[in-house]
C-alpha cells in the first residue's frame, strides 16, 4: 500500500478518488447483500434445520446486531488511529469468508456463529469508508461522495433479494434428484455463491492507495499511530465482559459497573425462564451490559459529552422514537418475503425479485425525499423533522394492514413497496435530529449511540415477530405485533 503524494496534482487526486469512491461503493453494496441475504432463503433454511421462526429471528437480528453494534465502537476508533484500507480489506475477507461458511452450516449453532462473524466484520466497514472519503474528497464534494456511498446500502437490498432467490431456486431445480455437489441444497450454494466473491473484492480494496488524514484540507498527517491496536484492545477491554469490569475499576466506576451486571443477568434470567429462549436472552444481555460499560467510560473520559447526548431529554427521547421507528423497518423488511412464499406459494427467485428491487428503489426515493421534505418543515418550523417522523410512524400501519390481507400476491407486492417508501421517510430526519442537538466536536459519538439503538433494535425486532409467529401459529399476526411499539414511538416524538 502506498500513501497518496500531497504533492499530486488536484486533478489525478480527483479522477483517483471517484475511482477509490467506486470501489467503496461496491464494498457497501456487498456489506448488505450479505447481511440481508437470510431473508429469501429463511423458509429453506427453516425446513432444513428444522428451527422455529423465533429462531429465524434470531440469526438475522440478534446474532447480528448485537456483535455489529458492539464491535462497531473500537472498530471506529481502530480507523480513526490506523490503515483504513487494510481495516476495510480484512473486515470484507472476514465477512465475506463467513457468508460462504453459513453455507456449510448444518446446525443452528453452526449458522448462528457464522452470523456473529458476519456482524463483526461489517462493523469494520462504513467508520474506516466516511474516514477515507473524508480525506479523499473536499468540503465541497464530501457530502456527495458519501450519499454515494450510502446509496450502496439500497442497491445491495435491491440486489440480495433477487440474487439470492435465483440461485437458490436454479441450484435446487438443477439438482432436483440428490445430484448435487457435497450434497448441498439450494440455500447453502446461495450463501457459498454470494460469500466468494467478497474475498476477490478485499484483495482489490487492499490496492487502493491511503490518503494522508487531513488530505482534502491541506494539512496532511500521518496515517497510521503508534499503538492504534493497543488502544484497540483497551476499547475491546472497556465493553467486552468479563474484562468490563478491569475497566470500569480504572474508571473508578465498579460498583455501579456491577450494578448494571447483576440488573442485566436477573432480567435476561427472568425473560429466558418465560419464554425458554435462554440464547436470545444472553446474548442481548451481552450487548446491554457492553454498551453500559461503554457510556460508564464515557462518563469519566470526555463528561461534557456524556451529559450532553445522556443528559438531553429531548435527545433521548428522540433516540428512543428511532429505535421503535426502525424495529418496525427491520422486522417488516425481513419477515416479508417469508410472509409472500408461504402465503402465496411463489418461489424464492420470484418473490426475490419482485419484493427486492421495487422496495430497493422505493427506499432511495424515501430516503432522498425524506430528507428534502424535512429539511424544508424544519425551515418552517423547529419541530418539522420530527413532524415527517410522526407520518413515517402512521402511515405504514393501514398499508401493511392491506399488504397481509390481500387477496392475490400482486396486490402484496405493490403494498409492500409502498411500506418500504413510507416507512423510511423518516431516514434521514433521523440523522438530522441527532446532528441538530450536538455540538460538532461529539457528533461521531452521538451518531454511533444512536447507530447502537438502532441496532438493538434490529436484535429484537425480527426475533420478537418469530416469536409471536410461534406462539399464534401465525406469521401475520406475528408482522401486524410490531406496531405495538407505534404508540411508544409517538408518544416520545
Amino acid at each position: 500500500m502506498r500513501i497518496l503524494d500531497e504533492q499530486a496534482r488536484p486533478p489525478a487526486v480527483r479522477v483517483y478518488a471517484w475511482y477509490a469512491l467506486g470501489v467503496l461503493f461496491l464494498v457497501y453494496v456487498v456489506n448488505f447483500i450479505d447481511r440481508q441475504l437470510l431473508s429469501i432463503l429463511a423458509q429453506d433454511i427453516k425446513h432444513a434445520l428444522a428451527i422455529s421462526d423465533s429462531q429465524l429471528g434470531f440469526l438475522y437480528g440478534t446474532a447480528f446486531a448485537v456483535f455489529y453494534a458492539l464491535f462497531g465502537i473500537p472498530l471506529g476508533r481502530l480507523a480513526d488511529g490506523w490503515y483504513r484500507i487494510r481495516l476495510i480489506a480484512l473486515g470484507l475477507a472476514t465477512w465475506s469468508l463467513m457468508t460462504a461458511l453459513s453455507g456449510l452450516a448444518g446446525t443452528f449453532a453452526q449458522l448462528a456463529i457464522a452470523r456473529v462473524g458476519v456482524g463483526v466484520g461489517e462493523a469494520s466497514a462504513s467508520p474506516a469508508a466516511y474516514s477515507l472519503l473524508g480525506d479523499y474528497f473536499p468540503r465541497e464534494r464530501r457530502a456527495l461522495a458519501l450519499g454515494i456511498y450510502s446509496a450502496g446500502l439500497f442497491v445491495g437490498y435491491g440486489l440480495a433479494l433477487p440474487l439470492g432467490g435465483w440461485v437458490s431456486h436454479a441450484w435446487a431445480a438443477h439438482f432436483a434428484h440428490g445430484s448435487a455437489p457435497w450434497g448441498l441444497s439450494g440455500w447453502q450454494a446461495a450463501f457459498l455463491m454470494v460469500g466468494a466473491p467478497g474475498l476477490l473484492l478485499a484483495v482489490w480494496v487492499a490496492t487502493l492507495r491511503e490518503p494522508a488524514r487531513g488530505l482534502s484540507e491541506g494539512h496532511p498527517a500521518p496515517v497510521a499511530r503508534p499503538g492504534a491496536w493497543r488502544a484497540f484492545a483497551v476499547e475491546v477491554a472497556a465493553i467486552l465482559p468479563p474484562l468490563g469490569l478491569w475497566s470500569a475499576a480504572r474508571a473508578g466506576a465498579l460498583r455501579r459497573n456491577l450494578l448494571c451486571l447483576g440488573g442485566t443477568v436477573v432480567l435476561a434470567a427472568l425473560l429466558a425462564r418465560c419464554t425458554g429462549d435462554r440464547l436470545q436472552w444472553s446474548t442481548l444481555a451481552i450487548g446491554v451490559y457492553a454498551v453500559a460499560s461503554w457510556v460508564q467510560k464515557l462518563r469519566a473520559t470526555d463528561p461534557a459529552t456524556h451529559a450532553l447526548i445522556w443528559g438531553t431529554p429531548a435527545l433521548l427521547y428522540a433516540m428512543g422514537a428511532f429505535c421503535c421507528l426502525t424495529f418496525v423497518t427491520y422486522s417488516i423488511g425481513f419477515w416479508f418475503p417469508p410472509y409472500a412464499m408461504r402465503t402465496f406459494a411463489v418461489h424464492a427467485d420470484v418473490a426475490g425479485l419482485l419484493l427486492g428491487v421495487p422496495a430497493a428503489v422505493a427506499t432511495t426515493l424515501a430516503v432522498i425525499a425524506g430528507g428534502r421534505i424535512s429539511d424544508a418543515w424544519r425551515r418552517r418550523s423547529p419541530r418539522g423533522r420530527i413532524y415527517l417522523c410522526l407520518v413515517s410512524a402512521l402511515l405504514p400501519i393501514p398499508i401493511v394492514y392491506g399488504a397481509l390481507t390481500a387477496a392475490d400476491v400482486r396486490t402484496f407486492y405493490l403494498l409492500a413497496a409502498l411500506e418500504a417508501f413510507t416507512a423510511n421517510l423518516y431516514f434521514a430526519s433521523m440523522a438530522a435530529c441527532v446532528q441538530d442537538c450536538l455540538l460538532p466536536r461529539m457528533r461521531g459519538t452521538g451518531a454511533a449511540t444512536s447507530f447502537i439503538a438502532t441496532s438493538f433494535a434490529l436484535a429484537v425486532g425480527p426475533y420478537l415477530v418469530g416469536r409471536i409467529s410461534v406462539a399464534t401459529g401465525s406469521l401475520r399476526w406475528g408482522i401486524l405485533a410490531v406496531f405495538a411499539t407505534t404508540p411508544i414511538a409517538l408518544l416520545l416524538l
